[in-house]
């Protein structure tokens, strides 16, 4: 069974910058798409961030372009959120998985990790 071990978060003010890492196990990494993902309070899970399996292409949620950046590390199962100049709306518990995911009611989850933005 997949699993994810989510780190990095914080309290930060408001354009200030986080990284963020996700251990994977439980699964062949390096065949699958990653993203990251998080949930607002009161809000439904949003997709943020996907990086392809070979890390030849990235994409993003229009709020985060430009000061979020996705990598990963193949050879230690592990892929990064960079958030930059952040902003109290990103606000959120940041999660990883596979993008296949996204629409897959079965997908487990891990705890995920919690990054607060003070304005």
């Amino acid at each position: 069974q997949a699993q994810f071990a989510e780190s990095g978060g914080d309290l930060v003010q408001a354009g200030g910058s986080l990284r963020l890492s996700c251990a994977a196990s439980g699964f062949t990494f390096r065949n699958y798409a990653m993203s990251w993902y998080r949930q607002a309070p009161e809000k439904e899970r949003e997709l943020v961030a996907t990086i392809t399996s070979t890390n030849s292409m990235t994409s993003y949620a229009d709020g985060v372009k430009g000061r979020f950046t996705i990598s990963r590390d193949n050879a230690k199962n592990t892929v990064y959120l960079q958030m930059n100049n952040l902003e109290p709306t990103d606000t959120a518990i940041y999660y990883c998985n596979t993008l296949t995911a996204k629409s897959d009611s079965g997908a487990s989850w891990g705890q995920g990790t919690q990054v607060i933005v003070s304005s």
